[in-house]
């Protein structure tokens, strides 16, 4: 446990030292670069927030292109301060390039910043696809289409003579007077001797 420990100790006091320097750094030559007051400590701030932005994305496991590329940018930035400000540059006679990107540096660090934190890794898009499959109910399957059922063709009116339908009526009298029934269409084809299509016609005048 106490070797661990000393360990973490031994690394949390390079990183301090580290972000020290460098911290004082970048805030030397934002201060060069014509950026003073407030401003110009806000300018390492920005650096080592890419840098942790860019480290978070890498940790995920998901768009480490992008990630790499934000966390490069940030390093050079750091880097290059470091380089500068050991005796490489004139601190009283700053170029004009290294002004107009110091100028242009907390556009690129916010671009940077947004598209770490707030893009998406796949891995969420994937699962809120799934969920949203999920969620939506199963179209029921619509039941087969049946097959039209035709109807039976109507039979053609066949001409009745009044006289034959008077003549019917007198036969079915009889045969319920005799039977105490009702005529059938078969006995009163047969008593009248007409074809199956004219003796239905009668009988469904009677």
């Amino acid at each position: 446990m106490r070797a661990r420990l000393a360990r973490v100790d031994a690394v949390l006091v390079q990183a301090i030292i580290a972000a020290a320097l460098s911290f004082a750094h970048l805030h030397d030559v934002a201060t060069a670069a014509g950026q003073d007051g407030w401003k110009a400590w806000a300018y390492p701030i920005s650096v080592d927030l890419l840098l942790v932005a860019a480290w978070r994305r890498l940790r995920s496991g998901d768009g480490k292109t992008a990630a790499w590329c934000w966390f490069v940018i940030a390093l050079v930035a750091s880097l290059g301060a470091n380089v500068a400000t050991a005796g490489l540059l004139d601190l009283d006679n700053v170029p004009a390039w290294l002004r107009i990107l110091v100028a242009g540096w907390p556009a690129i660090a916010f671009l940077g910043g947004t598209l770490l934190a707030h893009s998406a890794p796949k891995a969420d898009l994937d699962s809120k696809v799934i969920e949203s499959q999920e969620d939506e109910p199963e179209a029921t399957p619509e039941p087969p289409a049946q097959p039209a059922i035709e109807a039976p063709p109507e039979r053609p009116a066949v001409p009745i003579p009044a006289a034959l339908i008077d003549h019917a009526r007198k036969v079915a009298a009889e045969h319920h007077s005799r039977t105490g029934a009702q005529i059938d269409t078969p006995t009163l084809r047969a008593r009248l001797g007409v074809p199956a299509l004219m003796a239905e016609a009668i009988a469904a005048h009677l």
